[in-house]
């Protein structure tokens, strides 16, 4: 088993940082990919967040950062892009996402309307294409559609490490104990999500490890599990909320439910964290009521 959830360089070209997402630490993984001198971040956490991140690229001696590649357009993976420019001033970041989500970073309203959010539009993004190749002095990096979490979710294959960033496109898995499927608003589509998950596992002998946003490299058996239950997982907590919001519209109610049956060792509710996963079931909830689940 191997989850690798330690800061610092975890192949010969990635480092992954804690993005102190809302303040709390392995809630979202900030990767940063370097050959060559040039360096690619993959995601941007939120605004309060980036100071921080800054000394740990410092720190690193991964600083500054040439580009961030967005992997899809909510907004805890893009908020702090316009902090980033604005604080790192040695050079222009050039900012990259999926054509489908320029509208989105355009106008963000939607996004902000449904978790209450507060990103600020985002200009002159750099489209990029399914299968588009990033060159990074060198090092090859493939864009792949990774459809269904959101329509606009893109992941990026490193042939060369033999490594996956998929965002929150598969799984959002931050433990052993813990886990939460994909399904949130405001464009969740099921069917593109089923067509991800085979265009993933076709992949597998590609791979060796899959790095999540939330929050994480995981490899060798644990790497095997992900692929193994990615519709397993997907379909019993679809099918268990749906059911259990259907016995009690609470979103307390639906956090003991989902604590109980799927994270049971989780220490989420131990350590007095309900509200987040109240918080959680209500996205999900709201991304089944949009599409057309509940």
């Amino acid at each position: 088993m191997v989850f690798i959830n330690k800061e610092g360089k975890f192949n010969k070209n990635t480092w992954l940082i804690d993005g102190y997402l809302f303040g709390g630490k392995g809630s979202l993984s900030i990767y940063v990919i370097e050959n060559k001198g040039t360096r690619m971040m993959i995601d941007a956490s939120e605004k309060a967040a980036v100071p921080k991140i800054i000394e740990k690229l410092k720190e690193y001696n991964i600083y500054p950062i040439h580009k961030i590649f967005l992997t899809h357009s909510h907004f805890d993976h893009t908020d702090g892009v316009h902090e980033f420019q604005k604080l790192i001033k040695d050079t222009d970041i050039e900012v990259l996402a999926s054509e489908n989500a320029i509208e989105n970073l355009k106008n963000p309203n939607k996004i902000n309307g449904v978790f209450e959010a507060e990103t600020e539009p985002l200009e002159g993004v750099t489209p990029l294409k399914n299968n588009q190749i990033i060159n990074l002095n060198g090092l090859e990096l493939k864009v792949l559609n990774f459809f269904g979490h959101t329509m606009d979710s893109i992941a990026l294959f490193d042939k060369k490490n033999k490594n996956i960033f998929t965002g929150d496109a598969i799984i959002d898995k931050s433990s052993i104990y813990y886990f939460q499927p994909t399904f949130m608003p405001p464009d969740f589509h099921e069917t593109d999500l089923l067509k991800t998950f085979q265009r993933f596992r076709n992949m597998k002998g590609e791979l060796k490890s899959i790095s999540l946003a939330h929050y994480g490299v995981w490899k060798d058996e644990d790497f095997d599990q992900i692929i193994n239950s990615m519709e397993e997982l997907h379909f019993a907590t679809k099918n268990s909320i749906i059911k259990w919001y259907k016995e009690k519209p609470s979103y307390n109610y639906l956090a003991l439910k989902y604590h109980e049956k799927f994270i049971p060792k989780s220490k989420i509710i131990k350590l007095g964290y309900i509200e987040v996963l109240e918080q959680t079931m209500e996205w999900l909830v709201e991304g089944l009521k949009r599409s057309g689940f509940i």
